[in-house]
């Protein structure tokens, strides 16, 4: 059946190409992304901005690829791109952007230049959804590779749901959050994502020693 059923494709197709149809190889819309294996962190972050591996490229003002030091020694993991980043290009805008930056100069004792922040899905997704799986998994191999690229000590997560994609476990946030948990060769802490801290200030001092989690283990 499957072969009478091709039979009958291909006499169809002759009969287009007769009155003057013309065919061409198939082709990936991002084909230079999928084939090419980049060398460095800028080489990777230009195939991010240039990505077409799913329908967000058609919606972003721009991919974000990353920001910071490539050589950090703390890689921070947000999940989804917001609208102001999206519209702004930029990577502490906003209130949850001035909790962070405060949470890393005040608490860390670090710069914003020190540390290296990204997203797990490098576009802003369509209104106010959450990616879908198909959007993650376009994705999820260009964080894998930004890790192996810098190396960090330490790679933490910020909120569920970035924890539960990077790593692909389900576990009770409660019961892993701010504690050191071995991730390939890297150590990863989840923390409270800063717009849990905005609706839920009671939790600032449970954040405050997850920081200190982490400085502790800068140093050892």
């Amino acid at each position: 059946m499957k072969s009478f059923q091709n039979l009958l494709l291909l006499q169809n197709l002759y009969r287009l190409r007769a009155v003057g149809y013309e065919y061409s190889d198939s082709f990936f819309i991002n084909q230079k992304s999928i084939n090419k294996t980049a060398l460095t962190i800028d080489e990777l972050n230009k195939e991010i901005s240039t990505c077409h591996l799913c329908d967000l490229s058609k919606s972003r003002t721009q991919s974000m690829s990353g920001y910071g030091n490539p050589n950090a020694e703390i890689m921070i993991i947000d999940y989804t791109v917001s609208a102001n980043e999206d519209n702004t290009n930029s990577y502490y805008c906003g209130r949850s952007g001035e909790v962070l930056k405060n949470m890393i100069q005040n608490v860390l004792c670090l710069s914003i230049e020190d540390i290296y922040f990204t997203h797990a899905v490098k576009c802003k997704p369509l209104g106010s959804n959450m990616p879908s799986i198909s959007e993650w998994d376009s994705c999820k191999n260009y964080l894998l590779r930004q890790i192996e690229f810098i190396k960090p000590k330490i790679v933490v997560t910020l909120g569920e749901e970035t924890y539960a994609k990077v790593t692909s476990e389900n576990n009770n946030f409660q019961s892993v959050r701010g504690h050191v948990i071995d991730f390939k060769e890297y150590k990863l802490i989840p923390i409270y994502h800063p717009n849990h801290l905005l609706r839920n200030p009671k939790d600032k001092m449970v954040a405050f020693n997850d920081l200190k989690t982490i400085k502790s283990c800068l140093v050892n």
